[in-house]
C-alpha cells in the first residue's frame, strides 16, 4: 500500500514510524522486512534515514520506543546535499541526519556495518524478500541503495518527566479504583507455566516481572491499546492521595502522550479513549522532529 501511495503522490518528504522490532523482523530472517522497505524507497528515488528513539530518553513522560523513518526524494535539495557522498561512515549516521536534533553518542563498532539493496544483488523486491538478511542497528542511512547502520545511545542529560507528574488525583472516576489487586499482582509477577503445543509438545512459558504497583518517580511504561483493562501491561498505581490502588484515568493517559487534557473526550466510550492513547505517539517528540522537517521544507523554497 505504501509503495502505491508513493508512486501516485511522489511526496518530496515522508515520515513514518513503527515498532522498534521492525528492524529485526522476522526472527528467522533478521532484517528482511526493513530491507524490503529500503528497497521500495530506493526504487522510487528516495534516500532514507532512520533511528529508534525512546521518548523518555529525551525528557518525555513515557518509555515509548519507536522506529522513525525519514525519506527524501532525489528531486529535493536535501537529497542533492548528500548525493555526492555515498561513502557514509558511522559518524554520518550520528551527525548528518534529520534526527541530529536529538543528541546522542555513537557506540563504535570495529568496522562499518554496510549493505546494499540494489538490483546488482537483488533483481526484484521478491529477491530481497527471499534472500536479504542483515543485522540492522538502531540508526542508519541509505542513499542510492547503499546502506550503513550504527548504534547510537541518547545523550540528553536533562531532567525527565515522571508518571507521578502526570497524575490528576483530584479527578479520579470511581471505576478507576480496583479491588481485584491480587489478579493484577499475579499477572504482573514472574511466572513459569507448563503448556502443551498443538502437536503435543510440552514446553515452559516464562514471563519476567512487571513493576507492581507502577513507580511514580520515573517515566511510565509504554502504554498499549489494552490500557485500562485487567491486563499485565496496564498501569496500576497506588494513588498518593487516596492510598488506594487504581488504574490511570483517560486524562492521565492523554498526559503521558502529551495531548491536551480531555483531547479524547468527544463522546466516545471510555474504553475507546484508552485504546486511542495506547495507539498514539508522544506528541512532544513528534513536535521536535516536525520542527526540523519544517526547516528542511522551508530551505527547499
Amino acid at each position: 500500500m505504501l509503495k502505491e501511495i508513493l508512486k501516485e503522490k511522489r511526496p518530496p518528504f515522508v515520515l513514518l514510524e513503527n515498532v522498534d522490532r521492525l528492524l529485526k523482523a522476522p526472527a528467522k530472517q533478521r532484517g528482511q522486512a526493513f530491507g524490503i522497505i529500503l528497497r521500495c524507497f530506493a526504487d522510487l528515488g528516495y534516500g532514507v534515514q532512520w533511528r529508534v528513539i525512546n521518548a523518555a530518553d529525551y525528557g518525555h513522560p513515557q518509555k515509548r520506543r519507536r522506529t522513525f523513518i525519514f525519506a527524501f526524494h532525489n528531486t529535493t535539495k536535501y537529497y542533492k546535499n548528500f548525493e555526492d557522498n555515498t561513502d557514509f561512515t558511522q559518524e554520518d549516521v550520528q551527525e548528518a541526519t534529520i534526527f541530529d536534533v536529538l543528541p546522542c553518542n555513537l557506540i563504535y563498532s570495529k568496522q562499518d556495518k554496510t549493505t546494499d539493496v540494489s538490483k546488482k544483488n537483488y533483481k526484484t523486491v521478491a529477491d530481497v524478500s527471499d534472500k536479504f538478511k542483515f543485522d540492522f542497528e538502531n540508526a542508519g542511512y541509505m542513499l542510492d541503495y547503499h546502506v550503513i547502520t550504527a548504534k547510537l545511545e541518547a545523550n540528553y542529560g536533562s531532567k525527565v518527566k515522571t508518571l507521578g507528574e502526570c497524575l490528576d488525583c483530584d479527578n479520579v472516576p470511581d471505576y478507576c479504583y480496583r479491588t481485584n489487586v491480587k489478579k493484577f499482582e499475579y499477572l504482573k509477577g514472574s511466572k513459569k507455566i507448563e503448556r502443551v503445543a498443538e502437536n503435543g509438545h510440552k514446553y515452559i512459558y516464562s514471563e519476567g516481572p512487571v513493576p507492581f504497583p507502577d513507580k511514580l518517580d520515573i517515566p511510565a511504561r509504554t502504554m498499549l491499546t489494552s490500557e485500562g483493562t485487567v491486563n499485565r501491561s496496564s498501569h496500576l498505581i497506588l494513588d498518593p492521595i487516596s492510598k488506594k490502588y487504581r488504574i490511570l484515568t483517560p486524562v492521565e493517559c492523554e498526559r503521558l502522550d502529551e495531548f491536551p487534557d480531555n483531547w479524547t473526550n468527544t463522546g466516545m466510550p471510555e474504553k475507546r479513549r484508552y485504546f486511542m492513547m495506547g495507539n498514539a505517539l508522544v506528541c512532544g517528540l513528534i513536535k521536535t522532529i516536525g520542527k526540523e522537517i519544517k526547516r528542511i521544507v522551508e530551505e527547499e523554497d
